[in-house]
């Protein structure tokens, strides 16, 4: 599921709600190439310490929680820089699964 998030300035962004695959497999990688920094800063160095300690076991099982967190950390660093849903189903589907209230 994706929704559309929309700025004052017009532009569109595109997110997918829910699980990210794309963490799962790749790391902190997706994070870079959305332009967040801080989480891919924060979950490089998570990686690492973890990984260090447990022999890259621990880097694994914190791409695993990333999985399931990241996409819904994003729509909400989003909303806070400006950015709403740009239909009302948008933000059905983000009051759904709880990222923003009623």
């Amino acid at each position: 599921m994706k929704v559309r998030l929309r700025n004052s300035g017009g532009l569109i962004k595109e997110v997918k709600v829910g699980f990210s695959w794309t963490t799962f497999f790749f790391g902190f990688i997706p994070a870079l190439f959305r332009g967040d920094l801080k989480w891919a800063i924060i979950m490089l160095i998570l990686e690492m310490v973890f990984g260090t300690f447990t022999f890259g076991l621990g880097a694994w099982i914190t791409g695993i929680v990333f999985s399931f967190i990241y996409n819904k950390i994003y729509i909400k660093e989003l909303i806070e820089k400006g950015y709403a849903p740009a239909s009302d189903e948008d933000a059905s589907m983000l009051q759904q699964k709880q990222i923003i209230a009623a």
